[in-house]
């Protein structure tokens, strides 16, 4: 399939990217319908949620994306990182059978929104992912559901605890899930400094955006930049080509992921 006809909600990175053959990273978006243990959950609907998330998973994998993030769409959510162990269950299947579905080059990501990291890690670690998305890894942003803290004093220790280095992090720094709250703050140096292996960031105003990636670019050199909500077909050119991405060895060294054999390049995109 010619890249040009991918959907938007698929992601693109800088060249050279950690799977031979493949000129930009793509990973596709995997939005799940309410999980058993929330709220709006519909009764009988889980073997239809996971049924599409497969299908989904399967579908960008044919047209060739290098993977996938899952992220929970409840509607509403607890700030911190409890979970029903429903959910951690059901999403812990999903992520299994898309691993087993599309196989070990087909990198798969887990976020439990808003802010259950540490699940999220332990989902990835048990059931094959190779990345979580925290929507707070450093700070607090305010959100429609209340304040997000976050603490990556318990994130590191956890991870720490379960052997799930090797499962990277993607922290959000700007997008339509986080906001550092007070503003004025540059985030990307403070989540590298507590563990993150790469930042996600977006706008939607193009100008600004590119300011965004700038603005890392200085305070974190090398620390990979994926491109999350508000990038789309019109605009993911220019914005990646104000990231350097894989023309700096050293940049490339810093975020492999699963099956890889070299590491993923410095600048990716990530649909919210």
């Amino acid at each position: 399939m010619r890249r040009s006809r991918r959907r938007e909600d698929s992601t693109l990175s800088e060249n050279d990217s950690p799977w031979p053959g493949s000129g930009k990273l793509i990973l596709g978006m995997i939005h799940l319908q309410p999980l058993p243990g929330t709220p709006f959950h519909r009764d009988g609907s889980f073997e239809q949620i996971l049924a599409t998330a497969v299908g989904s998973a399967r579908a960008l994998h044919a047209g060739g994306a290098d993977g996938s993030l899952i992220q929970t769409v409840d509607r509403v959510y607890p700030m911190g990182e409890e979970c029903d162990p429903a959910r951690i269950a059901a999403i812990s299947l999903i992520t299994a059978a898309i691993t087993q579905a599309t196989g070990p080059s087909f990198q798969v990501g887990v976020q439990l929104m808003r802010n259950a990291v540490q699940a999220s890690l332990a989902v990835a670690k048990v059931s094959g992912g190779s990345f979580v998305r925290a929507g707070a890894i450093v700070g607090a942003t305010l959100t429609t559901h209340g304040m997000v803290e976050a603490d990556p004093l318990a994130v590191m220790a956890y991870r720490k605890k379960i052997d799930a280095w090797n499962v990277k992090i993607i922290a959000e720094v700007e997008s339509m899930h986080y906001t550092w709250f007070g503003g004025g703050k540059t985030v990307a140096q403070a989540a590298r400094q507590v563990g993150a292996d790469a930042v996600s960031l977006c706008h939607p105003d193009e100008d600004t955006a590119l300011e965004m990636i700038a603005a890392v670019r200085v305070a974190a050199p090398g620390l990979p930049v994926i491109l999350a909500g508000h990038t789309h077909h019109g605009n993911a050119a220019r914005l990646l080509a104000a990231a350097p991405g894989g023309r700096h060895a050293a940049d490339k060294r810093r975020f492999p992921l699963r099956g890889s054999s070299t590491p993923k390049s410095d600048c990716s995109g990530l649909a919210s």
